[in-house]
């Protein structure tokens, strides 16, 4: 596990490794620990639904993107991944506030990697939704 990954380090891969309408989402890297990478989801309104809710498309986007960065920080590095299950459970609406999604490696294998993800607003903290996922190692 690498500790010369930080916020300041993993910010330039939103732009190198996503698609533009991942990046159209401006997530920024809010922190780093030893297992797992935070990024904050601003609320805005061209990412929300009826009622000021953020919607569940973006959650599940930042869950996945957040995981990458994990597995970066995680490596140390970046290793081409694709997603094959992304499992989410939306807990209760999110709105007025951005969310941060913090995303952890659970186990990190030759071929495969494990993670699990928090969407919680950054206002009140309370978790929004829950994701698992399964990542190939290219």
């Amino acid at each position: 596990m690498s500790t010369n990954i930080t916020p300041q380090t993993l910010q330039p891969a939103l732009a190198e490794y996503f698609a533009p309408w991942v990046q159209a989402l401006n997530l920024q890297v809010d922190s780093t620990d030893a297992d797992s990478v935070t990024l904050r989801l601003p609320q805005s309104d061209q990412l929300s639904r009826v009622g000021g809710m953020l919607c569940g498309q973006a959650m599940m986007a930042a869950a996945d993107t957040a995981m990458v960065l994990a597995l970066i920080r995680h490596f140390g590095e970046f290793r081409p991944c694709t997603t094959v299950q992304l499992n989410t459970s939306f807990l209760k609406p999110l709105s007025g506030q951005d969310a941060l999604v913090q995303a952890r490696v659970i186990r990190a294998g030759k071929s495969l990697a494990f993670g699990e993800i928090d969407i919680r607003g950054a206002t009140d903290g309370k978790s929004a939704c829950r994701a698992t996922t399964t990542y190939a190692l290219l």
